[in-house]
């Protein structure tokens, strides 16, 4: 007789635990952690109007932060070997984003400024301090 333990670990080990890994929007968007408020939205919305130039969107760490209020806001900040990372504010907090595309950082910017634009979402690019 199996008992729920045991039938819990076989699921495991073969891999068939819905509950190991989420993933949304034709598996792009990896959802292991918690998304700050109003974000999830807004990257559901830019997989589906970007399938084939977005590989995927890994929310990552999110940190409290002092100066996150009002509506969420997106700056693509540094490149990483297959793609972006940006960082999102909103609700107090601060959340990494590894974006795997092959968009242009000024590309990505454009997407992430067309998906947000309904939803009262900011891009912001990065300041460029060699011009000062």
């Amino acid at each position: 007789m199996k008992t729920a333990l045991s039938a819990s670990i076989s699921n495991i080990a073969s891999g068939s635990d819905s509950g190991m890994r989420l993933r949304k929007v034709q598996g792009k968007l990896k959802v292991e952690h918690s998304i700050v408020d109003g974000l999830r939205e807004v990257l559901e919305r830019l997989l589906e109007k970007n399938p084939s130039s977005i590989r995927s969107v890994i929310p990552g760490v999110i940190r409290p932060v002092r100066d996150a209020r009002g509506e969420v806001r997106i700056r693509v900040t540094v490149p990483t070997t297959n793609g972006w990372k940006a960082i999102a504010l909103s609700a107090g907090a601060r959340q990494e984003l590894f974006i795997s595309t092959t968009l242009s950082k000024e590309e990505l910017e454009a997407a992430l400024r067309e998906v947000a634009k309904d939803r009262g979402t900011k891009v912001f690019p990065r300041p460029n301090f060699d011009a000062l």
